[in-house]
């Protein structure tokens, strides 16, 4: 049984609202079951899937205004999953992956609370051969270089799962990880190009992460 508290929040995208259930905060844990601990996350970390972070938020907006026409998109480490409730608000072909076995649960009562209809979620590691999760156009993710190692692994997981022709769109915070994973990305056949976001009086502080794209082959039309 989870032991954790929760708050309601609701986040404004132009005149769309997203209602988000979120951990009360990053010092909530509950793994009584020790279902995390033998996945290998500590209570250290526990909480850091469950609550929204500031390049979730980039991401999200991200999404609120990208062309989703034909797309079949995929969110890595999606954690709380705020771009994929948006992008499925938007009637988007999103799939969401995470390795916390509570994302999942979260992700279904937060596409309830907007009376969306259910994302579907693998509960995945980068390093599972066997995901079957298939090949998209677009994947993103937000805030997911979080160790040097993630370098190879998330590389690996994408071009995995990456289409013929591919964008591929994260939102980092500035972790020191991106200029190795890029130069990974180019050796993999990826063009690479990163800017700062436009606007973000959305978020509480001044943002100093970049958005890293990375196109395999044509853009999708």
């Amino acid at each position: 049984m989870s032991h954790f508290r929760v708050r309601y929040q609701t986040l404004e995208f132009d005149k769309t609202d997203i209602h988000v259930r979120t951990l009360r905060d990053k010092q909530e844990f509950s793994d009584d079951d020790n279902t995390a601990f033998d996945l290998g996350i500590s209570s250290a970390v526990w909480s850091l899937f469950g609550v929204i972070w500031p390049s979730g938020e980039v991401l999200a907006h991200l999404m609120f205004e990208h062309e989703v026409k034909g797309l079949k998109i995929l969110e890595v480490g999606c954690g709380i999953g705020l771009a994929s409730l948006v992008l499925n608000h938007r009637l988007a072909d999103i799939t969401a992956t995470d390795y916390h076995p509570e994302a999942g649960n979260f992700l279904n009562e937060n596409t309830l609370l907007n009376g969306d209809r259910k994302i579907p979620f693998v509960r995945a590691s980068w390093q599972d051969p066997g995901t079957n999760l298939g090949k998209y156009d677009c994947i993103i993710g937000s805030d997911i270089l979080y160790e040097r190692f993630h370098v190879d692994l998330l590389s690996a997981f994408i071009e995995k799962h990456a289409a013929e022709n591919c964008l591929v769109m994260l939102v980092d915070p500035g972790r020191g990880h991106h200029a190795p994973f890029s130069k990974k990305m180019v050796t993999l056949g990826y063009t690479h190009s990163q800017r700062k976001p436009i606007d973000t009086c959305y978020l509480a502080a001044p943002f100093k992460g970049q958005i890293l794209t990375y196109q395999k082959g044509l853009p999708c039309q």
